[in-house]
């Protein structure tokens, strides 16, 4: 028994380890969608969470706020990103880079990783040059490259989740991949996914032996946040009037800092037990929340309190995070489809069985217009129809409605093409289309995403549906088509 307890005591984790543990399984609550291979889409996932978590993550139940400024400043050529920002801003203020140290998944990751046993990098000149490279890539790919093609292609590219991110790869493909509902996502895989590949084992190795890599040297949000070092309410300080400068929290730091609370200073805390004169403590704003022992069997004064009140803060912080998991998993409404009275899932007089799947026919449906007017699927009879499931945000989805468009227009009299714009609205979609010269019906989904799920749509977009003159289904994909493809969906279903 003696020998477990030692072992206990040598190994429990620290504060901060489980807060790091606790901020994974918060913002990754939605413990389902692991299961089932599906991006939670609901209300929650409109807002950001402080730390880097990526936003098709199947567990996610919030966005990223890294991928949320990405699109903002895309948008910015129609509307200003305030809420984006504006919690950016407010994240960086009341927390800074405390986030980094404490609330980031990919900060926990990196740290597991660092645990492998390794001859390790040390931090030196050439590590504390290093730093400034996040910079560089917030400049670049968060701010500059969204910035320019929103504004001169009015296209959304958030750079940096594309082209990049290991965060991404990790939690979105690997993650959704392996489901095998997802099978058909291989065949949007590409060169590009490659890339990123190899990117992300690049990133994961150098954090075998450096100290959080990819946190020093190429995360752009700990580079936000790190603007926030001077002015962030919670934070770790020195005392001045202690410190007799003997730089020990400096040289055991292993990240790049220069002093306490600097730009590269995630805040972890660990410097209050390596400094000799007990000077540093984690203080929110005139509060101090830890400090370091003043000696042996002596405690800091206000110690006991903040014992009972940190049981406290974690009793209540436990409740949350069950709370959470039970409202993502079992007790969130249940999304059913909703269809008109006469489009019940069933089979009609030609036996043919009701649905989206290929070889159902799809229910009857009406959807208000974007600009007015109403679009009615019984129309349709007699036409080829095409349903495109896009939105503003997505690239792929921006690049092929022009297809759509095209097609409609070299075949007025034999194709019908509904384009459905996503629940989840970043910007203005009647302006969006005002600006584009796209001739063909647009309409956006209700609130309880009803003609997307009508399809069989999900957040994977874009998607499209081909239906036969008869309304049946004969092609129903998540993926992008281009001119050809689209031709040939055509002729086959005039066909049949």
């Amino acid at each position: 028994m003696g020998k477990i307890k030692r072992w206990w005591n040598d190994h429990r984790p620290t504060t901060r380890r489980l807060a790091q543990l606790y901020a994974a399984l918060l913002y990754n609550a939605h413990i389902k969608g692991f299961a089932e291979g599906k991006i939670y889409t609901g209300n929650m996932k409109a807002l950001c969470t402080p730390g880097l978590n990526c936003y098709s993550c199947p567990g996610a139940v919030g966005a990223c706020p890294l991928g949320a400024l990405q699109n903002a400043m895309a948008s910015v050529h129609s509307r200003a990103g305030y809420y984006v920002l504006g919690i950016v801003l407010l994240y960086g203020l009341i927390l800074g880079r405390t986030i980094c140290g404490w609330l980031c998944p990919m900060g926990l990751v990196q740290e597991l990783l660092y645990k492998i046993p390794t001859p390790k990098i040390k931090k030196s000149r050439v590590t504390r040059a290093l730093t400034y490279c996040k910079y560089i890539l917030l400049g670049v790919f968060v701010l500059a490259v969204p910035l320019w093609y929103g504004w001169t292609r009015q296209l959304p590219l958030p750079a940096f989740c594309k082209y990049i991110c290991p965060a991404g790869t990790l939690e979105g493909a690997v993650m959704l991949l392996p489901h095998p509902d997802n099978a058909s996502l291989f065949s949007m895989l590409g060169g590009l996914f490659t890339r990123k590949w190899v990117i992300m084992l690049v990133v994961g190795l150098a954090c075998v032996f450096c100290y959080r890599a990819f946190c020093r040297f190429l995360c752009p949000l700990g580079a936000i946040y790190g603007l926030f070092s001077r002015l962030a309410l919670l934070s770790v300080r020195g005392d001045g009037a202690r410190c007799d400068g003997c730089g020990a929290c400096v040289r055991r730091c292993p990240m790049d800092i220069r002093r306490v609370g600097d730009r590269e200073c995630i805040h972890c805390a660990r410097c209050m037990a390596v400094c000799p004169q007990k000077a540093i403590a984690m203080k929110a704003g005139g509060i101090v929340l830890m400090a370091p022992d003043e000696g042996a069997g002596q405690a800091a004064p206000g110690a006991a309190k903040r014992r009972r009140l940190g049981h406290v803060l974690w009793g209540i912080a436990l409740g949350v995070l069950l709370a959470a998991v039970l409202w993502f998993n079992v007790l969130e409404p249940a999304v059913l489809p909703v269809l008109p009275l006469n489009a019940e899932m069933s089979e009609g007089a030609d036996d043919i069985p009701t649905g989206y799947e290929v070889g159902m026919r799809l229910p009857e449906f009406e959807a208000e217009l974007v600009g007015g007017g109403t679009f009615r699927l019984a129309d349709t009879r007699g036409k080829v129809t095409m349903i495109n499931l896009w939105a503003t945000y997505c690239a792929p989805c921006v690049q092929e409605l022009p297809s759509f468009a095209g097609l409609l227009a070299q075949y007025p009299d034999d194709i019908a093409v509904l384009a459905v714009h996503s629940s989840l609205v970043t910007e203005d979609v009647g302006e969006y289309l005002a600006a584009r010269d796209w001739a063909m019906p647009f309409a956006v989904d209700t609130a309880d995403d009803r003609l997307f799920r009508l399809v069989g749509g999900s957040a994977l977009l874009p998607q499209t549906i081909v239906l036969d003159r008869k309304g049946v289904v004969i092609y129903n994909q998540v993926g992008s088509v281009n001119d050809e493809t689209l031709l040939g969906l055509f002729q086959q279903a005039k066909e049949l």
